[in-house]
């Protein structure tokens, strides 16, 4: 009896390892799917779209539908891998690892984990459901912040994509660099000394499909996670992008002209067009680089505040740490990244 008992036990292990590869090879499959399913529609859509809206309503709502769809497609793929990360981070890696990894002390946290942004070569769409996940793990708020910053500013493919827009200037690409890292590392010190825990609240996740307790295996807790974080994170994207589309046609170029002739007028103006304007941190350089008229420390700025703060970032953090943290996290980092930008630019550029 004792050796069917063992038989039977072993060949359930078996089979319940077999049901989680195929449950997470289902998974797999699905995201990447509705990933290009989604992608595939948005860009049928950004093409159609304004032309019925020329034929129906008017060219401003072309505009809007074409600047809506553009953000849309631009973040949904980065959105993608970041819950993909996210959810392997929630289901398979143990809180013990970054207690391993990082040190004891938040202070010292900060900058492991803001160095460690450029691991992850993504936009700011994919770095917030990977920092709450971290935060769900056990992760100090301020390591788990800093990383928020620092992924979709520092890593190699915006690196190489500003060395590429700005062609011969080195001195760009390593202001961006240091000015990004450094208003990462002062966020995440900030919420170590002024932080409070009441402003922090991620939302409760399902453990199951059936709402029954814990996950039957980590390969149910992995498709559980990245179906909550995409369906949840991809809805504030939208709304986000909704906004950045009305401020660009609500707002005349006229108005734009009158503060291009005022240096300190024109940084403080690229960094709120960097918040409207939602470009996704792998593009941005390219519209910084358009924009001839500025100086290179407004472009600078540009560059800094947007994967930090934008109008897409900021609903995906309300939606996914509140309310109350994004409006004081987006406005206490705004001015943190444009002081960095600031001094950056005067000592390089």
């Amino acid at each position: 009896m004792g050796e069917r008992a063992e038989a039977g036990r072993v060949r359930n292990q078996r089979s319940g390892a077999a049901d989680g590869v195929r449950l997470a090879a289902r998974a797999l499959v699905y995201a990447a799917l509705g990933g290009l399913a989604l992608a595939a529609i948005a860009t049928v859509v950004s093409v159609l779209g304004p032309v019925l809206a020329l034929d129906l309503a008017t060219p401003a709502m072309a505009a809007w539908w074409t600047v809506f769809t553009a953000v849309v497609v631009q973040g949904v793929p980065f959105l993608l891998l970041g819950t993909l990360v996210s959810a392997a981070i929630g289901a398979f890696v143990p809180e013990r690892v970054f207690g391993r990894l990082l040190p004891r002390s938040p202070a010292l946290a900060v900058p492991v984990a803001g160095a460690a942004g450029v691991v992850l070569p993504g936009c700011e769409c994919a770095s917030v459901p990977v920092a709450g996940s971290l935060i769900r793990r056990g992760v100090a708020p301020a390591a788990a912040l800093a990383f928020l910053l620092s992924a979709p500013a520092i890593n190699p493919v915006v690196l190489v994509a500003t060395s590429l827009a700005f062609p011969g200037q080195p001195a760009m690409v390593l202001a961006r660099l240091l000015a990004s890292l450094a208003a990462a590392l002062v966020m995440g010190w900030l919420w170590v000394r002024f932080g409070k825990e009441e402003w922090l609240r991620l939302p409760e996740r399902r453990t199951s499909s059936a709402g029954s307790g814990a996950p039957r295996s980590r390969w149910d807790g992995f498709r559980a996670g990245l179906q909550h974080d995409f369906l949840h994170a991809g809805g504030f994207l939208v709304v986000g992008a909704a906004a950045a589309a009305t401020f660009g046609i609500v707002v005349p170029r006229s108005v734009l002209d009158t503060f291009t002739g005022s240096p300190w007028l024109s940084v403080l103006l690229l960094a709120v067009l960097a918040v409207v304007l939602c470009v996704c941190s792998e593009a941005d350089a390219f519209v910084a680089a358009s924009l001839t008229g500025f100086s290179p420390t407004a472009r600078l700025a540009f560059m800094v505040v947007g994967p930090m703060v934008d109008l897409k970032l900021i609903a995906l953090q309300a939606g996914t740490f509140g309310r109350s943290f994004a409006v004081r996290f987006s406005a206490a980092t705004w001015a943190v990244a444009v002081t960095s930008s600031v001094l950056a630019g005067w000592w390089l550029l």
